[in-house]
């Protein structure tokens, strides 16, 4: 093994990332499956639905429409949509199962995917050591600090948490359930593109080739067969030493 950053090919690393982004999914499905037994969500969906067939039953309306096509409804529908829209916002049972079915939608899907990453990108890897997912074990890479210094506890746990979880996950989660439930619409799209393009660039101009969660974890990933990674500063700063002095025993006067 040598010294220099011997940097992951973009092949290795993009294939153990759609092995893992399909194994965190499957999981996430499991543990929101999970949790929305546990919390009753079918209940509180149940009863919007049945309030949302009654009033669209009472007024010969339908709620699932798209604002281009209630623009192109003419007066006298207009006037009997937002009718039954009133009547059903009056409605205080149906208010109620419409706001628990938002914020246990919320909490489903934030725990659900917490969990799934906790597991498959924090507990997997301190067993399988330097980093390893799954998905890296398979395809022989792994994760160092920028310095060569092995990944420790608190870089994975940022990496896992802030970047991946946080930034690159639940921030486009949560804007496109905004958008579902018409709460933005345009400006939501354009930052979950924003980001995107952003990761996009992190990725092309950094020497590193690092994603954002790299970043902000100061994390490299590298080949694991031939990347040197040192326990600590200490046997870094031992290392140079004597590759300084070998350098300097060779050199011609």
């Amino acid at each position: 093994m040598i010294y220099d950053l011997q940097k992951a090919s973009m092949w290795k690393r993009v294939s153990a990332w759609l092995f893992d982004t399909i194994l965190l999914s499957i999981v996430a499905v499991g543990f929101a499956f999970l949790l929305s037994t546990i919390l009753g969500y079918d209940k509180y969906n149940d009863r919007l639905q049945t309030a949302y067939d009654r009033y669209e039953s009472e007024y010969g309306i339908s709620f699932d429409i798209t604002e281009e096509e209630y623009l192109a409804l003419d007066p006298m529908q207009k006037e009997v949509y937002d009718k039954a829209y009133t009547a059903l916002s009056e409605d205080g049972e149906a208010l109620y199962a419409y706001n628990m079915v938002i914020y246990l939608t919320l909490i489903i899907l934030s725990l659900g995917i917490l969990l799934a990453y906790l597991l498959l990108e924090f507990v997997i890897p301190l067993f399988l050591k330097n980093g390893q997912t799954l998905g890296k074990k398979i395809f022989g890479i792994c994760l160092m600090r920028n310095d060569g210094v092995r990944l420790p506890t608190l870089s994975l746990l940022v990496r896992t948490l802030l970047g991946k979880y946080t930034v690159e996950t639940m921030v486009p989660v949560l804007i496109l359930v905004m958008i579902i439930f018409n709460f933005l619409g345009l400006a939501g799209t354009l930052t979950i593109l924003g980001l995107l393009i952003l990761q996009i660039i992190v990725l092309a101009v950094t020497k590193t080739n690092s994603a954002i969660h790299d970043l902000l974890a100061g994390t490299v990933v590298v080949d694991m067969a031939s990347q040197m990674i040192f326990e600590n500063e200490e046997a870094m700063l031992e290392y140079k030493k004597k590759i300084a002095a070998e350098a300097a025993a060779q050199t011609d006067y």
